[in-house]
């Protein structure tokens, strides 16, 4: 029996590149998105590319009782989760006086609100297990202030100091936590986020499938952290060198349209 991977935001980007990592490394997947036709096709795909079985759940994570309904659809289904992926999450660009608020509360109930209680449903069977791994998917955005992008760098702050804490708090149970935080990567997301003009996403893009194999990897090593890509690296770890009062407006030039 293989084990089970759930995955959010399976239908593009990383999460589809993560789809594939587990397809091939022999898990059964467990897709969750709102786009039935394409969660269809790489169900197939999966299938016919590595004998995977895929469980297709169609959600919106933005709605507040989304989790709660995750989880009972595999109770009903006896379906146990090995490995959680909290990869869905989607940003907006612009000022925060002029952004939209209803936006603003569903992405953070995206990438905040949706994944904790994700993770706090699917625990408890992985610590009677003593075996599991959860994957969050955070950002370089979780370790700066973002001017232009308020409120989505606050969310992957808190995707990123959630995941260390609880992570910590597994320690000797069986069950790993480790946080993905990739830079500007081919995904889709600056389309969604208004942010094709911005000069981050004009250069030194990383690809999604490099990105999904490095965190398959450091997730199976049960890393804490996993940041792909040098330049990703050596940006954060600046930042400790980089008087804390300069550090929102480098970002802020950094995100402005070029």
């Amino acid at each position: 029996m293989k084990p089970i991977a759930l995955i959010t935001g399976a239908s593009g980007g990383i999460g589809y590149e993560l789809c594939r990592q587990f397809a091939k490394n022999g898990y059964d997947l467990i897709l969750v998105a709102r786009d039935e036709e394409k969660l269809k096709t790489y169900s197939e795909e999966f299938k016919k590319n590595h004998d995977t079985k895929s469980t297709i759940i169609l959600k919106d994570l933005s709605s507040v009782t989304s989790a709660e309904e995750i989880f009972h659809q595999l109770k009903h289904e006896k379906i146990s989760v090995d490995v959680l992926v909290n990869n869905a999450g989607f940003g907006t660009f612009g000022k925060f006086l002029e952004t939209d608020l209803k936006k603003e509360l569903s992405m953070m109930q995206v990438n905040m609100i949706t994944l904790t209680l994700l993770t706090k449903l699917l625990l408890p069977e992985m610590i009677q297990k003593k075996s599991g791994k959860i994957l969050n998917v955070a950002s370089t955005a979780a370790f700066f202030p973002g001017p232009l992008m308020a409120v989505y760098y606050a969310t992957k702050a808190f995707v990123y100091s959630f995941s260390q804490a609880i992570r910590q708090e597994l320690k000797n149970t069986g069950v790993s936590v480790t946080v993905l935080c990739p830079g500007p990567t081919r995904t889709g997301f600056e389309k969604g986020a208004d942010l094709q003009a911005s000069k981050l996403f004009k250069h030194a893009l990383m690809d999604a499938p490099v990105v999904a194999e490095i965190a398959y990897k450091g997730l199976m090593k049960n890393k804490g952290i996993v940041i792909p890509g040098l330049r990703n690296k050596i940006q954060i770890f600046s930042e400790h060198f980089v008087p804390r009062n300069l550090i929102a407006g480098i970002v802020e030039s950094a995100q402005k349209p070029s």
